[in-house]
């Protein structure tokens, strides 16, 4: 700024480092939001789903800006100024739970392709079964295991298998 008092020009990036300076400021001293199965909190102020009644994005997605709109026709804004994938990933959460909501415009079901579930169902998901072994491995184990099961040990010493 010093520098703009000798030189005219030099105001104009001066003042533009200030105004993105104060931008990023108001940005992180946005509120805290926290998701539960019940509600969203926003700061101190829980909002349940049932209360959600419209979810609508704008063309931002960091920061994440929705208009949430209430029952009572109350708007809110929500501002999220994460990085792209949690910007997303808040986002697809927030659609996923408001079941009662019209998302952009159109209902839950025609977004997710489901019916809306009720309170209280929750469908577990299966367990993920994941391959610690190949194929030639899990036979090997699955003889040792049977050759245990027979003999009682695999001590090669005192087997009955010796030559």
């Amino acid at each position: 700024m010093w520098c703009g008092l000798s030189w005219s020009p030099a105001l104009i990036p001066a003042v533009l480092f200030v105004a993105s300076a104060g931008v990023m400021l108001a940005l992180a001293m946005r509120p805290t939001i926290e998701i539960s199965e019940q509600h969203i909190l926003i700061g101190r102020r829980a909002i349940s789903w049932s209360d959600i009644r419209r979810v609508d994005r704008t063309g931002w997605i960091s920061p994440l800006v929705l208009h949430i709109t209430l029952t009572d026709n109350r708007r809110v804004l929500l501002v999220y100024p994460g990085g792209i994938d949690a910007a997303n990933n808040l986002s697809r959460q927030i659609r996923r739970n408001s079941t009662a909501a019209l998302l952009d415009g159109k209902p839950y079901t025609d977004v997710w392709g489901e019916p809306v579930p009720q309170v209280g169902e929750r469908k577990p998901l299966p367990a993920p079964r994941y391959r610690l072994l190949n194929e030639e491995d899990e036979a090997e184990v699955e003889r040792l295991y049977q050759r245990l099961k027979t003999v009682g040990n695999l001590d090669s010493k005192n087997s009955s298998d010796e030559s």
